[in-house]
């Protein structure tokens, strides 16, 4: 079985009969679903042809979104009358994980993030857009504008970026992930379509002016620091294109200070399980490749996360070389071994995969 194959079928193996995709089966802290990681298994699924089961996760999406809209309409109210500062308790805010069932997750991790919410949007556009699904839109309505006010209402407010990290900050990519979402609606929602491009470029001229460091874009604001999912704000999310100056001076930073070998990096002091590479940050490396035409560099990190490979599938991160790895058996103690397999590293070499037309 390739890996391709491999993966398409661990990604369904793990898809629950409500649609969610669990991040990692067997690591404890992961047996849960996010919106996020869920965005982009669903994406790769439908790259790879398997539209039914996008399709369910976008149907466990409105399912979770209308199971708690009285929290999400009570923190929009909340935003809008001043009642929130920047030190407000984040379970006032919806949640980033949630059960199969769609309930909330509580944990040490920090709930309130928002990059989530604007990524289903965008993914749920490209799902009709590759299956020819457009009914979905208008079945999914009323959870597509709930969710537009939610983010509208919140996205100046510091957030836990995608790594659960940095609560008290605002991050570029979590806005990218919100412009992304709110500009793929903007066809579908005509009685909108001012409000919301007007929301669109507010994000991006805010990223514009505030997210950015001597030519390149920052961690988040007031932490001039690299990290590689500043890519997604190329790709897939679209704020600049893989050739704008700043993407190009970000991905040359990227290269500089997070790339070892064909491994990458989330940031230079990341301790997580001693800060290795991980395996999809490395793949969307080559999907930028790909696409500014360096293909062979692209096809030898593909080359790379297969050889990757355990029994039960694709690891989160790698050890091969770790930043800061003091840190590596003391999260091992306090949580077991690194994950393995996780989906999220499955779906994103399936999306590379198909980048560079590998088959089946």
């Amino acid at each position: 079985m390739t890996l391709i194959e491999e993966s398409v079928e661990l990604i369904l193996q793990h898809q629950t009969h409500t649609g969610a995709y669990l991040a990692s089966p067997v690591f404890a802290h992961y047996q849960y679903a996010w919106l996020r990681d869920g965005t982009f298994s669903a994406y790769a699924m439908n790259r790879a042809r398997q539209h039914e089961s996008a399709r369910k996760f976008y149907k466990w999406c409105d399912y979770v979104i209308r199971k708690h809209e009285a929290k999400a309409r009570a923190a929009i109210a909340s935003v809008q009358a001043g009642l929130v500062r920047n030190d407000a308790g984040n379970d006032r805010f919806l949640h980033t994980r949630y059960t199969a069932e769609g309930e909330e997750v509580a944990g040490e991790w920090g709930s309130f993030q928002l990059d989530g919410y604007g990524t289903w949007l965008w993914g749920l556009a490209w799902h009709v857009r590759l299956s020819g699904e457009h009914d979905l839109i208008q079945e999914l309505k009323p959870s597509i504008e709930l969710t537009i006010d939610y983010v509208k209402a919140c996205w100046q407010l510091p957030n836990f970026d995608c790594w659960e990290e940095g609560g008290d900050r605002i991050h570029p990519v979590t806005l990218g992930a919100i412009y992304a979402g709110v500009k793929a609606m903007e066809p579908y929602l005509s009685n909108r379509a001012s409000e919301i491009a007007q929301l669109g470029e507010e994000l991006r001229q805010f990223i514009l002016e505030h997210g950015t460091v001597n030519g390149r874009f920052m961690k988040s604001v007031g932490n001039d620091s690299v990290d590689a999912s500043l890519l997604w704000l190329a790709l897939p999310y679209g704020v600049v294109a893989v050739d704008d100056p700043l993407m190009v001076r970000t991905v040359q930073t990227i290269e500089e200070e997070l790339l070892q070998g064909y491994g990458l990096h989330r940031y230079p002091a990341d301790t997580y399980y001693g800060g290795g590479q991980w395996l999809l940050l490395s793949a969307w490396l080559g999907w930028y490749y790909v696409n500014t035409g360096r293909r062979e560099e692209a096809e030898e990190i593909a080359a790379w996360i297969a050889s990757q490979r355990q029994q039960s599938g694709l690891p989160e991160q790698v050890q091969e070389h770790l930043l800061s790895p003091d840190h590596y058996k003391a999260w091992v103690e306090r949580a077991g071994q690194p994950a393995v397999p996780l989906l999220w590293s499955h779906a994103m070499f399936l999306v590379l995969a198909a980048e560079l037309g590998y088959k089946h």
